[in-house]
């Protein structure tokens, strides 16, 4: 009796394990997803990243020295950096600058400037003994030509042939006499002129060392007023720290960004950019503080494309003004930006998934058995905009039904409207495009117009 109740209890499991797994497979088996159509607010939004950085701020360079003539010095390396983020008053110390370049030529020019001073020495000598030789010289012809009046006047007594003589001795005395006058004047200024040139030598070398010692004690970078130092961002998006080089061309150590107004800085794909508009409103996250939130303003958008380090895509320039202050927000924050494009009230919207296009006719599977044509609008990152075709509850797959060739067509009156719709999408981003290549290339001819 108790072996029949055992195997009835065994057999009566074994029916319910397979009602439940055959019952599981059953409930498994896919089913079309459907959906409401819905009305409402409807916002178009661009979502970018951004980067906050101040609006303005006030550079921390090195030496201004290092822009002269006689600094011939391509780069010169930091060689320390306090760290970023540390807040500082006005004269106190933020870096220093790697001396050894500088150093090193200073020894050069003390050398140079040693050979210098004993060539002017030599210069002084030289002239002043060849200045004394023409004077004794000048001295000895004056004395001869006295000489020789003499012997004239003397003559009075002797032949004529003998006072010709005579007179012709004087009046070559005289000549010789003028003519070493007019060439000790002319080696005179030569004396002066090379005594002027080894003087402008020397004195541009100790002007040249005088610089290079000025410059050098400016290699202690301070802050010029107080803040929060932040590292300088270079061209190639890359900070500057100890060991990077700054150049007389691009003298910026670090910056001291005014924290009361803040930019994020964004990058908007070429796909989305003609959306953007100067003046739009964008609500502004923190990634940092993800429970603030904060609403901002398109400032600026960039005409020329560009291409960030490591990506194939062409982005723009997109400014974005963030409307409040917090004392928590600092440079370098990354921010989760949404640029509002448009916003409509009580229309009518479906998921994007739901919408079908063929042959240039957008239309959608209805819940009854319809393939209806539908007149679309605007759309964001998740649903579109229906201005006809549809109403208020309507049920529509978010997919193609398995027997869609069974739907039938409907709505037909709508086939014109959405073709033509379509038509002048097209021509208008044509023109955009067009448009946006006009202007680049006008601004183009402007700055060369100005460069010339």
């Amino acid at each position: 009796m108790k072996k029949k109740i055992l195997i009835g209890s065994a057999i009566a499991i074994v029916v319910i394990i397979l009602i439940v797994i055959f019952g599981s497979k059953g409930s498994k088996v896919a089913r079309p997803q459907i959906t409401s159509v819905l009305k409402g607010d409807f916002e178009i939004l661009v979502p970018v990243t951004g980067e906050l950085q101040a609006q303005s701020s006030e550079m921390i360079t090195g030496p201004d020295g290092l822009r002269g003539r006689s600094m011939r010095f391509s780069e010169i390396k930091i060689q320390d950096l306090i760290p970023e983020g540390t807040v500082v008053d006005s004269g106190e110390y933020v870096a220093t600058l790697d001396r050894s370049a500088l150093s090193n030529r200073v020894k050069e020019i003390d050398d140079e400037l040693e050979k210098s001073q004993q060539q002017y020495i030599k210069t002084q000598l030289d002239t002043t003994l060849q200045l004394r030789s023409l004077r004794d010289n000048l001295i000895n012809l004056k004395f001869d030509m006295e000489e020789k009046k003499i012997v004239l006047e003397q003559s009075i007594y002797e032949p004529p042939a003998t006072q010709r003589q005579a007179q012709i001795n004087l009046e070559k005395a005289e000549r010789a006499f003028k003519q070493e006058q007019h060439n000790y004047k002319i080696k005179r200024e030569q004396a002066e002129a090379s005594m002027r040139e080894v003087a402008i030598n020397l004195a541009r070398q100790e002007r040249e060392k005088q610089d290079m010692l000025n410059v050098l004690s400016q290699f202690e970078v301070r802050a010029p007023k107080s803040g929060m130092v932040i590292y300088y961002r270079e061209w190639g998006g890359q900070k500057r720290k100890v060991g990077s080089s700054i150049s007389p061309w691009d003298l910026n150590v670090a910056t001291l960004p005014d924290l009361s107004v803040m930019m994020s800085k964004t990058y908007v794909n070429e796909i989305d950019i003609s959306k953007v508009k100067k003046g739009q409103e964008v609500r502004i996250g923190v990634d940092a503080f993800p429970e603030k939130k904060y609403t901002g303003k398109v400032t600026d958008v960039a005409n020329i494309g560009e291409q960030l380090p490591n990506t194939d895509a062409k982005v723009f320039e997109v400014l974005i003004k963030v409307n409040e202050f917090d004392d928590i927000l600092r440079p370098s924050m990354t921010t989760s930006n949404q640029i509002l494009i448009n916003k409509y009230s009580n229309v009518l919207y479906i998921p994007l998934e739901s919408l079908h296009t063929a042959d240039s006719i957008t239309f959608v599977y209805t819940e009854k058995g319809n393939k209806r044509v539908v007149l679309s609008g605007d759309m964001n990152e998740n649903f579109i905009i229906v201005e006809k075709g549809l109403d208020e509850g309507d049920k529509i797959y978010l997919s193609i039904p398995d027997d869609a060739n069974s739907f039938k067509l409907s709505g037909e009156v709508l086939v014109q409207e959405v073709k033509q719709r379509a038509k002048d999408k097209l021509l208008k981003d044509s023109t955009h495009v067009a448009a946006k290549q006009e202007d680049v290339a006008d601004k183009g001819k402007g700055k060369r117009r100005e460069q010339k």
